[in-house]
């Protein structure tokens, strides 16, 4: 065994064997560490497992299947849901409608928050009563705020009808044709999504360090050259991270489009489509599994190539 000359004088040291072995003793698990773990981490993955996993694959079964919810039997089908949904005219439908929607809903949520967290970010008065108006209509029931906007766009008693008459216009039948119907669930959307945009771009331009922003004053750069070549680069985390959720949340809309347009027509986006086909008229329980299953991996393709390559273009302070 070795010493170590000390002032007190020779002391044995361990040899690295010993060392080595007194380590791996530390590091060997004890059976109570499992049992803490199999008592804090089992309910949520049992959780995990009973109510997102599970689903997931009798869905994928039932995606197989001709059958109607409560139906006692059932036939088996193969892809031929899936065949359906790709060909026919209301599987292109979707397709369109939830492609439209969420390009116009992502794009006027992130591109308004944007503006509006520019304005409040100035030193002006009242701004914290803003910022908090601003953000109330994303804490609100998605329900509420459809019936509120209902009768905004009453054509003959909706508040919406006296701007278009200030304008000399008539207002349109919003819900009469499928192109209007539309664009009054985008507009509320963003209307309720403007706020949580803000919020975000707001704390981004808050963790902007200040003294970049005075550099490129110094430097004789404009306000319009440092917003895009300083501030806009530096909340690309943030910009990533609305584009991402902002995305997910769209192509599952549902709550809003149901109440301002119950029939679908023009808002039937995946979710609305899975639950016309599963709990409307149609009855169709495989059909609209098999929806459910294009839907998931289209969102998983979506996220994981938003992260592949738009993650790239991230600058991460």
């Amino acid at each position: 065994m070795a010493q170590i000359a000390t002032a007190e004088g020779p002391v044995a040291r361990p040899s690295k064997r010993r060392r080595k072995s007194k380590e791996l003793r530390h590091r060997r698990r004890r059976p109570s560490d499992y049992l803490f773990f199999v008592l804090f981490a089992g309910p949520n993955v049992a959780l995990i497992l009973a109510f997102v996993y599970y689903p997931l694959l009798m869905n994928l079964n039932y995606s197989r299947l001709n059958w109607r919810i409560g139906a006692s039997t059932a036939k088996i089908v193969g892809l031929a849901n899936y065949k359906e949904f790709f060909t026919s005219d209301t599987g292109l439908s979707v397709w369109k409608v939830t492609i439209l929607f969420t390009l116009c809903t992502v794009i006027g949520s992130m591109l308004l928050g944007l503006i509006m967290a520019v304005v409040v970010n100035q030193k002006l008065p009242g701004r914290t009563f803003t910022r908090t108006a601003l953000f109330s209509p994303y804490v609100l029931s998605g329900v509420g705020i459809a019936l509120v906007w209902s009768f905004m766009f009453d054509p003959q008693m909706g508040i919406l009808r006296y701007v278009f008459e200030w304008f000399g216009k008539t207002s349109p039948q919003w819900f009469l044709h499928e192109n209007t119907t539309l664009i009054a669930a985008i507009i509320v959307y963003i209307w309720k999504y403007l706020g949580y945009c803000t919020v975000l771009f707001f704390s981004g331009l808050q963790s902007i360090p200040q003294d970049l922003l005075e550099a490129a004053e110094m430097d004789g750069a404009s306000r319009t050259q440092t917003f895009f070549r300083i501030t806009l680069p530096l909340l690309s985390p943030t910009t990533f991270f609305l584009m991402v959720s902002m995305t997910l949340n769209a192509m599952q809309a549902f709550d809003i489009l149901q109440i301002l347009k119950p029939t679908g027509e023009g808002v039937n986006t995946f979710v609305f489509e899975i639950y016309r086909q599963s709990f409307g008229v149609y009855q169709r329980a495989g059909y609209a599994s098999a929806i459910s299953v294009v839907l998931f991996v289209t969102l998983a393709l979506i996220t994981v190539i938003q992260f592949k390559f738009v993650d790239r273009k991230v600058h991460y302070a």
